[in-house]
Order: C-alpha cells, then sequence, then structure tokens
C-alpha cells in the first residue's frame, strides 16, 4: 500500500511542472503579441501620416503649378504671345546660350594660343638676343686680333711706339677700338686746310721718294714737318691742357696731294662740326 500511494504524488509533481512552463510561455506569447501590436499601431500611424503629408504637398503642388500656369499665362497675354511662341523663346535662349559657352571656350582656347605664342617668341628673343651676344664677343675678338696686326711706330717726339693705320681699313679699326679721335684728310699743294681743330697746308710733295714738307698750324703756332715719309707718326701738343696729337700719311699721289689722318686723344676739344 506504501508503494501505491508514492506513485500518484510522483506524477502529480511533473504535471505541474509542465503546466508551470506552458503558463511562463503563454504568458511571454502575450507580452510578444502585445509589443507587436504597439510596434504595428505605431508605424501604422506614422504610415496614415505619411500619407496625409503626401496629399498635402500634391495638393500644395497643383497648387503651385496652378499659379504657374496662370502666371506663364498672364505673362503671354501681356506680350501677346502664345505657349508655343514662348516655348520657342525659351528654347532660341538656351540655343543662344549654349553659343555663348561656345563662343568663350573658343576665346580661351585662342588666348592660349596665343600665350603660348608669346611664350614661343619670348624663347626665340632670347635665343637671338644670345647669339648677339656671341656675335659681339666674336667682333671683340676679331677687332683685338685686327689691332695686334696694326704696325707700331715710334713717333717723331715721343719715346714709345704708337699703332698707326697704313690705309682706311685699318684706320676703322682703330676707330672701332674707341682709344682716340681720327679725321681723314687730303691736302693739295699749297692749300691751307682745317683738320680737326688744327690746319694743315703741304708745301712740298715728293712721289718718288715717297717724302713732302707739312706745316701745322695749331693754337696759333706753326710747326714744320719737313722731309717726312709715309705711314710716320709726325707728334705735336696742342690744346689749353697740351695733349698728344699725331698726323699720319698714308699716300704721296702726285707732287701736289698726299692723303692721311689725324689722331687726337679722347678728351681733346673736337670742332663744332664733330660735336
Amino acid at each position: 500500500m506504501s508503494e501505491i500511494d508514492e506513485t500518484p504524488r510522483t506524477y502529480s509533481g511533473a504535471l505541474l511542472g509542465v503546466i508551470a512552463v506552458a503558463l511562463v510561455a503563454a504568458l511571454g506569447g502575450l507580452i510578444w503579441s502585445y509589443t507587436l501590436n504597439g510596434k504595428i499601431t505605431t508605424q501604422a500611424t506614422e504610415l496614415a501620416d505619411a500619407k496625409q503629408e503626401n496629399v498635402k504637398l500634391a495638393a500644395e503642388l497643383r497648387e503651385t503649378d496652378a499659379r504657374l500656369q496662370v502666371a506663364t499665362d498672364e505673362l503671354g497675354k501681356s506680350l501677346g504671345l502664345t505657349q508655343r511662341e514662348m516655348d520657342a523663346r525659351a528654347a532660341a535662349i538656351v540655343t543662344r546660350e549654349e553659343a555663348d559657352t561656345k563662343r568663350l571656350e573658343s576665346a580661351n582656347n585662342k588666348t592660349a594660343q596665343q600665350v603660348s605664342a608669346v611664350a614661343s617668341d619670348v624663347s626665340g628673343v632670347k635665343t637671338d638676343v644670345g647669339g648677339v651676344k656671341t656675335d659681339v664677343a666674336k667682333t671683340q675678338s676679331d677687332l683685338a686680333a685686327a689691332v695686334s696686326q696694326l704696325q707700331a711706330v715710334k713717333g717723331d717726339l715721343s719715346s714709345t711706339n704708337s699703332v698707326i693705320a697704313r690705309n682706311h681699313d685699318e684706320l676703322v679699326t682703330l676707330e672701332h677700338k674707341g682709344d682716340r679721335n681720327y679725321y681723314e684728310f687730303t691736302l693739295v699743294k699749297g692749300q691751307k686746310k682745317p683738320v680737326g681743330t688744327v690746319s694743315l697746308t703741304l708745301k712740298k710733295a715728293d712721289p718718288k721718294k715717297n717724302n713732302f714738307n707739312l706745316e701745322v698750324l695749331s693754337d696759333d703756332k706753326v710747326v714744320d714737318k719737313n722731309n717726312r715719309g709715309v705711314n710716320e707718326p709726325l707728334q705735336f701738343y696742342s690744346g689749353k691742357d697740351p695733349a698728344l696729337f699725331e698726323i699720319v700719311v698714308n699716300s704721296v699721289g702726285s707732287k701736289n696731294q698726299i692723303s692721311g689722318y689725324l689722331s687726337t686723344p679722347k678728351g681733346a676739344p673736337v670742332p663744332p662740326t664733330a660735336q
């Protein structure tokens, strides 16, 4: 009898446990259902609000379109234009703006090309300047070489050698050197001729012996250079602050004529016609 009594009590505890679990699950399901129902209700409310907002916006848009249409119609009536004409005007404006844009782009491209061309020209000018500098350096070098080839002859007064020109080309070389002033002359026998700031008179000329007699008038003083030869520096002092002047006769062409040049220091006075 004791064993029989204990068995029913054991089954009754298990059943109670199952019932308890079922109640907890049912309670959880109710809570979840309630929560889900709340979320659905909230979303439904938000959806309804959104629909109302859309309806409101649609109404406002229709009202705006209507106002715009009225304004367009009134503008067309005030200008005497139909809708088609207004559309054509709008299309023309768009076309003109596109054309202006293209012209602007073309002008910008042209300006860029011109800037590039100017830059190229500047580069070319720099190259030309470089070439000019090279030419000047070469000219200076050639001039120095030409000067070094000129003959140095001792003058009749100074003890130093004087570089002389034996012809017109060599005289041009001396002039380019720029150390002194040069005045070419041709004298006829018996004629008094101003040369630079002095006067020269040919007294005698002998083409066979290449010699001559020359009279120099300087500072109201007469200096005679007699029995002198070609390419011989004939020196004398002239000026308020006496400076060394030099005459070189390059040729005796006949008994009545000689040719040569007068050389004066850079700081010496110059004739009025040479100023």
